[in-house]
């Protein structure tokens, strides 16, 4: 799935054709309706109390502010193959914690960059606490990491599999 690594994030070559075709997609056909939306609203009179015209405008903003996103990602991504099924916890593996080593008290998460966030399986990026603790081990050992309030916590990685989609 994806690793960064630097400036360098690697995908593959499904996710990166998804993300190339998400980008051409906002900036061709979805520039012309954003353009249209305003002018349609512009000429509906004052533009200071104009809901739709400020809306498309704001639709517009986060539009830009995506194609700038998706241009950055892929200018500086790597294609290699999904990672390999070895139990190591790496990008783009769905792993299976238990927290304090209780093993009723568990979850499952992938580890990727948001851009594999789905309503599907929660997604923690390789850069959180969470991620940087448990990358690199493998299926039994134990891994630490550091919670919002400052203190640790340990988890014991169950599994780590290969996400498959």
């Amino acid at each position: 799935m994806t690793q960064t690594s630097d400036n360098v994030t690697w995908l593959t070559q499904e996710a990166y054709n998804k993300l190339k075709d998400e980008l051409e997609y906002l900036s061709g056909p979805a520039r012309t309706e954003i353009a249209a939306k305003i002018a349609a609203a512009r000429e509906e009179g004052d533009l200071r109390e104009n809901g739709g015209y400020h809306a498309a405008k704001e639709e517009q903003g986060k539009q830009e502010l995506r194609v700038r996103q998706l241009t950055q990602l892929l200018q500086h991504a790597k294609v290699g193959e999904a990672p390999a099924d070895d139990g190591v916890v790496e990008p783009g593996m769905v792993v299976t914690i238990a927290f304090d080593g209780d093993e009723n008290d568990t979850m499952t998460f992938l580890l990727a960059s948001r851009e594999y966030a789905s309503g599907d399986i929660e997604t923690y990026s390789p850069q959180s606490p969470l991620g940087v603790g448990v990358n690199g081990k493998k299926a039994g050992d134990d891994a630490q990491y550091e919670l919002p309030n400052g203190k640790k916590a340990t988890v014991k990685i169950l599994s780590a599999k290969p996400y498959t989609g």
